[in-house]
């Protein structure tokens, strides 16, 4: 049954909103997610089996372990929205996260086929070529703030301004380098099923199929919220008036909503670009990477330091 079919029946018999929840499909998920744990596992016959089993959750572990030093909010009981308030916490961050290349590249040497090995290759070279960017776009940022503790950035930007305003460039750059982080189009290059089939998961099926879409999406989630934390103010608002922690029960828990409502709204424009672009050529991908963000990265880093060298 397509998505506009999958209801629990009691819940398609509440009026007005039963229909609604029905024909926007919100069910869909829960059948795919059952039907993904009920499928057969199948491992072919010729892969690496060790490897092939590994990948998967190679793949998904750094991308959940990237949420434990990120400030949900503010204060409750007097704790830290936070999981690991790390003094290093960007230093954290894109350790944990340059290992997820490991979980593609061995789906793709384990499937022992010319299609996923590609999307392998591919992967690993868009990357790392784009996580150098990525980490450098954010310098300027701790240049300003002058911690590496995401929390203090949050509390920088609470004080100050949004540092989307002060850095849009760093930003941009970010931005991008996430869609090619994480996979996305217009740079899906790694999965492209016009050239390589399905790439590096071609072979896979069931759950281990499952956890590349879940660790797509979950680094999606993690990229998003970073951004929401270094640029976006994390739980603050632009013009102040919820710019305090919390003193209350209802404002720590608002705070918390108005990092979430961010992050749908980064995760939004993921999707509606995926819906609007055309895919890169590899040799484009590679170009924009190494001869153009790079670069501008750089000068951005070199601006930032003599503007702060000029007023301070």
């Amino acid at each position: 049954m397509g998505p506009n079919r999958t209801a629990v029946p009691w819940i398609a018999a509440i009026p007005v909103l039963g229909p609604f929840l029905v024909r926007v499909g919100i069910f869909q998920p829960i059948a795919d997610g059952v039907k993904s744990l009920l499928k057969e596992d199948f491992t072919p016959g010729h892969v690496r089996k060790v490897y092939f089993w590994l990948a998967p959750g190679i793949a998904m572990i750094p991308a959940l372990l990237t949420f434990a030093v990120i400030p949900f909010g503010s204060n409750l009981n007097g704790e830290r929205m936070v999981i690991a308030d790390l003094n290093v916490g960007i230093l954290y961050t894109f350790g944990i996260v340059s290992l997820g290349v490991y979980g593609i590249v061995l789906a793709g040497y384990a499937a022992n086929s010319k299609y996923p090995f590609l999307g392998g290759i591919r992967s690993s070279a868009q990357m790392i070529s784009y996580e150098i960017a990525m980490g450098m776009s954010v310098i300027p940022v701790f240049m300003l703030v002058g911690d590496l503790n995401l929390s203090g950035v949050i509390e920088y930007q609470a004080n100050h301004m949004w540092l989307i305003v002060k850095e849009p460039l760093s930003f941009i750059i970010f931005m991008i380098a996430a869609f090619a982080e994480t996979n996305r189009l217009p740079f899906d290059l790694p999965e492209s099923e016009t050239e390589l089939v399905g790439g590096y998961h071609t072979e896979y099926s069931s759950m281990k199929f499952a956890l590349f879409f879940l660790a797509e999406y979950a680094n999606m989630i993690a990229a998003s919220a970073m951004m929401v934390t270094l640029f976006l103010g994390g739980w603050t608002l632009p013009f102040g008036g919820l710019d305090q922690p919390a003193a209350t029960l209802g404002i720590g828990v608002l705070h918390i909503v108005i990092f979430i409502a961010k992050i749908l709204v980064l995760m939004g424009i993921f999707i509606w670009i995926r819906w609007m672009w055309p895919r890169f050529r590899y040799d484009q991908l590679m170009n924009l990477g190494w001869r153009r963000f790079i670069p501008l990265a750089l000068a951005n880093i070199l601006i930032t330091a003599v503007v702060l060298w000029i007023f301070h």
